[in-house]
């Protein structure tokens, strides 16, 4: 068997965040949902069932709560953080899909939500 691709999935991740431009939204915050999309080869850990082997993604939740933390005005900013703060950690990490919603955006709509979604390659990642 051969691997082509590997991804990591981490799915609606919920937070309260202070990212915005009007300041009420600095005051109250929001709720956010981010989902990754995460190419890194953990095809070693198909065979080895080992941790070590793979991306380790209650850590990479770490990084990404760390990262929600700091409020930004723009949410294009936030997924720059995060990303970039994941590659600096894990630099085996080919490629980011991230997606940022903010559940109840103050621009008098009736919606889901509003957001961005970046996709995001590892330049020093050698593949």
């Amino acid at each position: 068997m051969k691997v082509k691709e590997c991804y990591i999935n981490i799915t609606n991740l919920r937070f309260h965040a202070y990212h915005g431009v009007l300041p009420q939204e600095r005051l109250t915050g929001n709720d956010y949902l981010l989902t990754l999309h995460i190419c890194y080869d953990f095809s070693e850990a198909l065979i080895s069932d080992d941790v070590r082997h793979t991306l380790n993604y209650a850590e990479v939740y770490q990084i990404v709560s760390e990262e929600m933390k700091h409020s930004c005005n723009l949410l294009e900013k936030v997924a720059g953080n995060i990303g970039s703060h994941l590659i600096q950690v894990f630099p085996l990490i080919q490629a980011i899909d991230l997606q940022i919603t903010k559940v109840n955006p103050p621009m008098g709509a009736d919606c889901k939500g509003a957001g961005v979604e970046v996709h995001l390659i590892n330049d020093k990642s050698g593949v």
